[in-house]
Protein backbone atom coordinates (compact mmCIF):
# COMPACT_ATOMS: atom_id res chain seq x y z
CA UNK A 1 0.00 0.00 0.00
CA UNK A 2 0.67 3.73 -0.34
CA UNK A 3 1.20 5.11 2.78
CA UNK A 4 1.41 8.84 3.77
CA UNK A 5 1.98 10.63 6.93
CA UNK A 6 1.85 13.61 8.35
CA UNK A 7 4.30 15.20 11.08
CA UNK A 8 3.43 18.03 13.51
CA UNK A 9 6.78 18.91 15.10
CA UNK A 10 10.35 17.60 14.29
CA UNK A 11 10.90 15.72 17.68
CA UNK A 12 7.06 13.79 17.17
CA UNK A 13 8.14 11.25 14.06
CA UNK A 14 6.55 7.85 13.22
CA UNK A 15 7.91 5.92 16.30
CA UNK A 16 8.15 2.03 15.76
CA UNK A 17 5.65 2.55 12.85
CA UNK A 18 8.14 3.71 10.00
CA UNK A 19 10.47 0.54 10.20
CA UNK A 20 7.45 -1.75 10.04
CA UNK A 21 5.91 -0.22 7.39
CA UNK A 22 9.21 -0.48 5.67
CA UNK A 23 9.55 -4.45 6.62
CA UNK A 24 5.78 -4.92 5.38
CA UNK A 25 6.51 -3.42 1.70
CA UNK A 26 4.63 -0.44 1.99
CA UNK A 27 5.71 2.49 0.22
CA UNK A 28 5.79 5.61 2.58
CA UNK A 29 6.16 9.06 2.33
CA UNK A 30 5.43 11.72 4.79
CA UNK A 31 4.92 15.55 4.86
CA UNK A 32 6.35 18.14 7.59
CA UNK A 33 3.40 20.15 8.26
CA UNK A 34 5.50 22.34 10.79
CA UNK A 35 8.44 23.02 7.92
CA UNK A 36 5.99 24.33 5.27
CA UNK A 37 5.30 21.37 2.60
CA UNK A 38 2.59 20.87 1.09
CA UNK A 39 0.85 17.26 1.62
CA UNK A 40 -0.13 15.44 -2.05
CA UNK A 41 -3.63 15.07 -2.40
CA UNK A 42 -5.89 11.48 -1.34
CA UNK A 43 -5.18 9.88 -4.98
CA UNK A 44 -2.01 9.79 -4.09
CA UNK A 45 -1.77 7.36 -1.65
CA UNK A 46 -4.25 4.74 -0.33
CA UNK A 47 -3.65 5.19 3.64
CA UNK A 48 -3.17 7.77 5.89
CA UNK A 49 -1.60 7.87 9.39
CA UNK A 50 -1.75 11.40 11.48
CA UNK A 51 0.41 11.27 13.78
CA UNK A 52 0.90 13.32 17.65
CA UNK A 53 1.99 17.21 18.02
CA UNK A 54 2.28 19.46 21.33
CA UNK A 55 0.03 22.07 19.55
CA UNK A 56 -4.57 22.43 19.87
CA UNK A 57 -6.08 21.61 16.55
CA UNK A 58 -8.00 25.19 16.67
CA UNK A 59 -4.30 26.79 16.68
CA UNK A 60 -4.71 28.78 12.98
CA UNK A 61 -2.82 31.71 13.76
CA UNK A 62 0.26 29.87 14.85
CA UNK A 63 0.10 26.81 12.59
CA UNK A 64 -2.04 28.16 9.49
CA UNK A 65 -1.41 24.78 7.69
CA UNK A 66 -4.04 22.89 10.32
CA UNK A 67 -6.90 23.95 7.74
CA UNK A 68 -5.29 22.40 5.00
CA UNK A 69 -4.49 19.48 6.64
CA UNK A 70 -7.92 19.10 8.16
CA UNK A 71 -8.55 19.46 4.40
CA UNK A 72 -7.11 17.08 3.35
CA UNK A 73 -7.63 14.31 6.01
CA UNK A 74 -11.76 15.32 5.16
CA UNK A 75 -10.73 14.41 1.42
CA UNK A 76 -9.07 11.47 2.26
CA UNK A 77 -11.62 9.71 4.54
CA UNK A 78 -14.49 11.14 1.28
CA UNK A 79 -12.30 8.80 -1.31
CA UNK A 80 -12.58 5.82 0.80
CA UNK A 81 -8.68 5.57 1.89
CA UNK A 82 -7.97 3.91 5.22
CA UNK A 83 -6.98 6.86 7.99
CA UNK A 84 -5.32 6.40 11.17
CA UNK A 85 -4.96 9.19 13.77
CA UNK A 86 -2.45 9.29 17.00
CA UNK A 87 -3.71 11.42 20.19
CA UNK A 88 -3.32 14.95 17.94
CA UNK A 89 -4.24 13.29 15.19
CA UNK A 90 -7.32 11.60 16.88
CA UNK A 91 -8.75 14.51 18.01
CA UNK A 92 -7.97 16.48 14.10
CA UNK A 93 -9.97 13.46 12.63
CA UNK A 94 -12.64 13.78 15.39
CA UNK A 95 -13.09 17.52 14.77
CA UNK A 96 -13.12 16.69 11.09
CA UNK A 97 -15.96 14.08 11.47
CA UNK A 98 -18.01 16.62 13.43
CA UNK A 99 -16.83 15.83 17.32
CA UNK A 100 -15.50 19.16 18.50
CA UNK A 101 -11.95 19.14 20.39
CA UNK A 102 -11.69 20.80 24.10
CA UNK A 103 -9.85 19.98 27.18
CA UNK A 104 -9.72 17.47 29.16
CA UNK A 105 -10.84 17.71 32.73
CA UNK A 106 -7.15 16.79 33.76
CA UNK A 107 -3.74 15.99 31.31
CA UNK A 108 -2.74 12.41 30.99
CA UNK A 109 0.88 12.24 30.96
CA UNK A 110 2.40 8.27 31.54
CA UNK A 111 1.43 5.34 31.98
CA UNK A 112 -2.16 4.51 32.90
CA UNK A 113 -4.58 1.63 31.68
CA UNK A 114 -6.52 1.91 29.20
CA UNK A 115 -9.78 -0.33 28.64
CA UNK A 116 -11.56 -1.62 25.71
CA UNK A 117 -15.19 -1.06 26.32
CA UNK A 118 -17.80 -3.64 24.52
CA UNK A 119 -17.21 -2.84 21.44
CA UNK A 120 -13.30 -2.05 21.73
CA UNK A 121 -13.38 -6.08 22.54
CA UNK A 122 -14.71 -6.71 19.50
CA UNK A 123 -13.14 -4.62 17.43
CA UNK A 124 -10.60 -6.05 14.10
CA UNK A 125 -7.78 -3.60 15.36
CA UNK A 126 -7.82 -4.64 18.85
CA UNK A 127 -8.46 -8.37 18.28
CA UNK A 128 -4.72 -9.24 19.31
CA UNK A 129 -5.18 -6.85 22.58
CA UNK A 130 -6.15 -7.88 26.22
CA UNK A 131 -9.22 -6.31 27.35
CA UNK A 132 -7.23 -3.98 29.57
CA UNK A 133 -3.22 -2.94 29.10
CA UNK A 134 -1.26 -0.62 30.33
CA UNK A 135 -0.56 2.52 27.39
CA UNK A 136 1.63 5.82 27.28
CA UNK A 137 -0.41 9.07 27.47
CA UNK A 138 0.68 12.65 26.76
CA UNK A 139 -2.53 14.56 25.91
CA UNK A 140 -4.17 17.54 27.28
CA UNK A 141 -6.63 17.82 25.41
CA UNK A 142 -9.96 15.40 24.63
CA UNK A 143 -12.63 14.90 21.31
CA UNK A 144 -16.35 14.75 21.56
CA UNK A 145 -17.31 11.36 19.96
CA UNK A 146 -17.94 12.14 16.13
CA UNK A 147 -21.48 11.67 14.34
CA UNK A 148 -21.71 7.75 13.17
CA UNK A 149 -18.48 7.10 15.37
CA UNK A 150 -18.04 4.09 17.99
CA UNK A 151 -16.38 4.71 21.18
CA UNK A 152 -13.90 1.34 21.48
CA UNK A 153 -11.95 2.54 24.86
CA UNK A 154 -11.60 4.84 27.83
CA UNK A 155 -9.15 5.45 30.85
CA UNK A 156 -9.67 7.25 34.31
CA UNK A 157 -9.10 10.46 33.60
CA UNK A 158 -10.16 10.53 29.57
CA UNK A 159 -13.59 9.07 27.83
CA UNK A 160 -12.42 8.53 24.92
CA UNK A 161 -9.48 6.60 24.36
CA UNK A 162 -9.78 5.60 21.10
CA UNK A 163 -12.91 5.42 18.60
CA UNK A 164 -13.72 4.18 14.95
CA UNK A 165 -15.86 5.08 12.56
CA UNK A 166 -17.47 3.47 8.79
CA UNK A 167 -16.91 -0.56 10.07
CA UNK A 168 -13.39 0.52 11.11
CA UNK A 169 -11.68 2.07 8.06
CA UNK A 170 -10.95 5.24 9.71
CA UNK A 171 -9.32 4.85 13.55
CA UNK A 172 -8.52 7.34 16.42
CA UNK A 173 -6.06 6.88 19.12
CA UNK A 174 -6.23 9.24 21.87
CA UNK A 175 -3.16 7.53 23.71
CA UNK A 176 0.55 6.85 22.18
CA UNK A 177 1.53 3.23 21.37
CA UNK A 178 4.16 4.08 18.90
CA UNK A 179 6.27 5.66 21.23
CA UNK A 180 9.92 4.15 21.50
CA UNK A 181 12.02 4.90 24.39
CA UNK A 182 14.15 6.96 22.83
CA UNK A 183 11.58 9.00 21.48
CA UNK A 184 9.95 9.38 25.02
CA UNK A 185 13.72 10.98 25.89
CA UNK A 186 13.80 13.64 22.82
CA UNK A 187 9.85 14.46 23.68
CA UNK A 188 10.99 15.59 27.49
CA UNK A 189 14.37 17.78 25.75
CA UNK A 190 11.34 19.64 24.52
CA UNK A 191 8.49 19.87 26.69
CA UNK A 192 8.25 19.81 30.39
CA UNK A 193 5.50 18.72 32.59
CA UNK A 194 4.22 19.58 35.80
CA UNK A 195 3.51 16.10 37.96
CA UNK A 196 -0.15 15.85 39.24
CA UNK A 197 -2.92 13.19 39.66
CA UNK A 198 -2.45 11.81 36.30
CA UNK A 199 0.63 13.19 35.46
CA UNK A 200 3.97 10.97 36.36
CA UNK A 201 7.84 12.39 36.54
CA UNK A 202 9.89 11.90 33.39
CA UNK A 203 11.98 9.90 35.83
CA UNK A 204 9.29 7.19 36.44
CA UNK A 205 8.04 7.29 33.23
CA UNK A 206 11.76 6.39 31.29
CA UNK A 207 12.48 3.97 33.70
CA UNK A 208 10.39 1.29 32.40
CA UNK A 209 11.88 0.33 29.34
CA UNK A 210 9.68 -3.05 29.15
CA UNK A 211 6.81 -0.87 28.88
CA UNK A 212 7.66 1.01 25.90
CA UNK A 213 8.38 -2.46 24.47
CA UNK A 214 5.23 -4.15 25.25
CA UNK A 215 3.21 -0.61 24.04
CA UNK A 216 5.39 -0.82 20.55
CA UNK A 217 4.45 -4.92 19.47
CA UNK A 218 0.84 -3.45 20.44
CA UNK A 219 1.24 -1.12 17.73
CA UNK A 220 2.27 -3.31 15.55
CA UNK A 221 -0.58 -5.79 16.43
CA UNK A 222 -3.14 -2.99 15.55
CA UNK A 223 -1.29 -1.92 12.46
CA UNK A 224 -0.97 -5.16 10.88
CA UNK A 225 -4.78 -5.39 11.66
CA UNK A 226 -5.73 -2.15 10.16
CA UNK A 227 -2.96 -1.88 7.03
CA UNK A 228 -3.24 -4.73 4.56
CA UNK A 229 0.53 -5.96 3.78
CA UNK A 230 2.03 -4.06 0.97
Amino acid sequence: MRVHWLQHADFEDLGCIGPWLAEQGHTVSGTRLYAGETAPPAAAFDALIVMGGPMNIYEYAEHPWLRTEKALIREAIAQGRRVLGICLGAQLIADVLGGPVTRNAAPEIGWFPVELNAAGRVALAFADLPPRFTAFHWHGDTYALPPGAVCLAHSAACAQQAFSWDGGRVLGLQFHLEVTHDNAIEWFRHEAITPSRYVQTPDAILADVDAFSANNAAMLAILARFLPAG
